[in-house]
């Protein structure tokens, strides 16, 4: 059965008993190993020692501990894998087991507890472990500014024991103290956060339902979540004022449960600093110093309205979840590189009203078939259409007239097996064709060759037409000619305004997004 995760609380349960059980043996070469199955509370895991394993734990617990030599089963020489004897020593070692765990209820000496793997499954026996690593190598990984890499399950058994109340040295060994923990992690400044997809180790423990509180962590400038439960997660905005580049995957349903934690717990919300308008319960502080987040590989339908509190973000990562429309970005007046590919969007309608300043693009692996409202996204340099169902040509045109786009990719769509498809998409770039990188491949001297003459065939086409339209030719005449009546007499000819200066384009050092 699954161990349920506790929720955060101040009341806490008392210790759990601890178990251990020789639930069978198996015969590996020429000796036999016994399988324990561990409980404490909930939780459960799986031990195999051989019965030398129990001898040289038998050794050291007499010398350090002083307890009776003759509680461990004698060694036997002849017949020490007969069924008959390992059936016995089964009983035998289960009782010796508990009466070890009976005899040290509180927190287990480090060998007793290293034999039964609490370093790895035992909320005492995890951060006793972790305390002793950071004692011995806490300033070097300072020092060196390396990424600490931390599990869920080691974050929950912290969390516990300091709910718990307990004294941070309850093993009376001062390397094991929380102490060293809470000194690590206040001056720590990039973490990250791996759990497990499904039981952790040889345990029923699901570390993406664990809860725990990142609110230790006080100087955070990178954090990187995956498979952990988001919902489950407090203290994250402890590092608001710091936290510059986030990235949780695999973990939420939501943006909100990353965002907005705290939301849940109000019926109306707004950011600081926002002109507020009627009933608001609470005012939340925004993610000042983030400028990248990571939000890939999740279950998010809908980019809400906690994008309100990241107005400082530059790169925004939504790709591989479920966004059905492209909302709420209009916040974000920084954002310079989005990626959207692998959602679900299937339409582009006036995306340009919030997205104004983009200039990397990603929309790889959506259900686009028109690209109707990217023409008037003039500062977008990089644009990734793979893996779509633009059937038309007609289509490219609304991207062709951008005056900054220099990267596109149209690969795996409908129109990319049409004949001469590079060159026909390229055409629609007009004068620009030579500055444009279709899928990655530089355009040739043999391909603007023959845009230029597919451009002469056009034009031809064009001025075929409208000598068949002699009706449509004098209408445009009519209006050539009526123009200069319509300037007051003494003035001097207009001139067309000049159109405002663009931004300059950002070269993506990798290209085109989704190639990563």
């Amino acid at each position: 059965m699954a161990a349920v995760a506790r929720s955060f609380g101040s009341e806490r349960e008392a210790e759990p008993v601890k178990e251990a059980r020789v639930v069978g043996s198996e015969l590996v070469d020429t000796y036999t190993v016994y399988i324990i199955q561990v409980a404490v509370g909930s939780h459960e895991w799986t031990v195999k020692h051989r019965y030398s394993d129990f001898y040289e734990l038998h050794e050291k617990l007499v010398a350090e501990r002083k307890i009776d030599k003759n509680l461990l089963p004698p060694k036997k020489i002849i017949g020490k894998n007969s069924r008959s004897l390992v059936e016995k020593r089964e009983k035998d070692l289960e009782v010796y087991l508990q009466t070890l765990l009976a005899a040290f209820p509180g927190v287990a000496p480090s060998v007793l507890a290293h034999f039964l793997h609490f370093h790895l499954y035992e909320i005492n026996g995890i951060t006793a472990a972790l305390a002793e690593e950071l004692f011995e190598k806490g300033e070097q990984l300072l020092g060196a500014g390396e990424v600490f890499a931390i599990g869920p399950l080691q974050l929950y058994a912290v969390t516990e024991q300091l709910h718990h109340g307990k004294p941070t040295c309850a093993s009376g060994d001062a390397k094991t103290d929380l102490g060293h923990i809470l000194d690590f992690t206040c001056r720590l400044k990039y973490l990250k956060v791996s759990g497990t997809e499904g039981p952790f180790g040889t345990s029923n423990i699901q570390e993406q339902l664990l809860p725990f509180d990142l609110s230790i962590f006080k100087s955070l400038h990178q954090v990187e979540i995956s498979h952990c439960g988001a919902r489950h997660i407090r203290g994250l905005v402890a590092s608001k004022p710091t936290l510059a580049t986030m990235s949780v995957r695999f973990s939420a349903t939501s943006m909100k449960e990353v965002l907005v934690p705290e939301a849940s717990e109000f019926d109306e919300w707004e950011p600081e600093g926002t002109a507020l308008e009627g009933p608001v319960t609470a005012v939340i502080p925004t993610w000042q110093a983030l400028t990248t987040l990571d939000l890939s590989h999740n279950s998010i339908a809908e980019i809400d309205e906690s994008v309100k509190l990241i107005p400082k973000i530059e790169f925004l990562d939504l790709s591989h979840n479920g966004v059905l429309v492209v909302d709420n970005l209009q916040h974000l007046y920084n954002l310079v590189h989005l990626d959207l590919s692998y959602n679900k969007l299937s339409s582009l309608e006036g995306v340009h009203t919030k997205l104004g300043n983009i200039k990397t693009l990603n929309l790889a692996g959506n259900l686009l078939e028109s690209l109707s409202g990217l023409h008037k996204l003039y500062s977008l340099v990089n644009l990734d259409l793979r893996d779509n169902r633009i059937e038309q040509m007609e289509e490219v045109r609304s991207i062709g007239s951008l005056p900054c786009l220099e990267h596109v990719a149209l690969l795996n769509n409908p129109l990319s097996i049409i004949p001469d498809y590079r060159t026909k998409v390229l055409a629609q770039f007009g004068e620009r064709a030579s500055e444009v990188c279709l899928d990655n491949t530089v355009t040739t001297e043999k391909e603007l060759d023959t845009v230029e003459v597919l451009k002469a065939i056009q034009k031809a086409k064009e001025v075929k037409s409208k000598l068949n339209n002699p009706e449509k030719k004098i209408i445009e005449d009519s209006r050539l000619s009526a123009a200069p009546c319509i300037r007051p007499s003494g003035s001097p000819p207009s001139v067309a305004p000049t159109s405002a200066s663009l931004p300059q384009p950002i070269l993506s050092n990798q290209g085109i997004l989704g190639d990563e």
